[in-house]
């Protein structure tokens, strides 16, 4: 007779669990209006990097090394943002990726260049692209972020003994 082994506790399970009351979410996932607008993050995000970058894989000349690794980077950073449409949670990271770049690029960028009045040509018209983070910023879940990445123990780094 073989014996049953419960299912561990850190498992996703399919289905709500409903014992938190209708359709409530377990601790540590999200509601499901909040992974609906965590995905129109995903989607701007995805949409727009592929309108404006995956021709450039069929289509783009000569890169130089440092063109070739920026675009590679944008068009699988589109990949994954679509990816995260179908699993908005677990691929969060990607989302607080996109953030944290773009707020360095524009603090170390483009507010030195603001402050003293030269921001101007390509550097202003990249600015105005960048500054669509604020969508990205909008529809994460910053308490879950907090709670998930800060406040939970990380992973082990050796096996206990």
């Amino acid at each position: 007779m073989k014996q049953q082994v419960p299912e561990p506790s850190f498992a996703i399970s399919p289905q709500p669990d409903t014992s938190l009351g209708r359709g409530a979410p377990r601790p540590g996932q999200l509601a499901v209006w909040q992974l609906n607008l965590v995905r129109v993050g995903y989607l701007v995000m995805g949409v727009g990097l592929a309108v404006t970058k995956w021709h450039l894989l069929f289509d783009h000349g000569t890169w130089g090394l440092a063109e070739g690794t920026k675009e590679c980077l944008l068009i699988a950073m589109s990949f994954l943002a679509l990816v995260g449409l179908r699993y908005p949670q677990r691929m969060l990271p990607i989302l607080l990726f996109e953030v944290t770049w773009k707020l360095l690029w524009l603090g170390v960028v483009a507010l030195p260049l603001w402050t003293n009045d030269q921001l101007e040509g390509a550097t202003r018209t990249q600015t105005g692209a960048i500054l669509w983070v604020v969508i990205v910023i909008a529809v994460i879940p910053w308490r879950h972020v907090v709670n998930q990445y800060v406040m939970t123990p990380g992973d082990p780094w050796r096996r206990s003994r």
